[in-house]
């Protein structure tokens, strides 16, 4: 397919650097290192499956949850993307 200036392939190229970050981010914000024994937020006793299932655990489920509803996921803008798509 014809696409001007851009090389054979270039769409799926933007395509899978643009995923590839997101899973560098994603693994970026995984916690390490060893799992705390008591929440961090409540002190409540975290369970020994959820330390062994997730290592450098360091909130409880509930606190978990709530963490993961206040947290934003903004990815900005496609930088990768043409001048037509960051206009928009």
């Amino acid at each position: 397919m014809a696409t001007g200036w851009a090389k054979e392939g270039a769409v799926q190229d933007q395509i899978d650097a643009t995923v590839k970050d997101a899973i560098k981010r994603a693994k970026s914000q995984l916690p390490a290192g060893p799992s705390l024994e008591s929440c961090a937020e409540c002190g409540v006793k975290i369970p020994e499956a959820r330390r062994e299932a997730i290592p450098g655990v360091r909130l409880c489920l509930p606190c978990q949850e709530e963490a993961d509803r206040k947290a934003t996921h903004n990815a900005g803008y496609n930088r990768r993307g043409s001048k037509d798509s960051q206009l928009r």
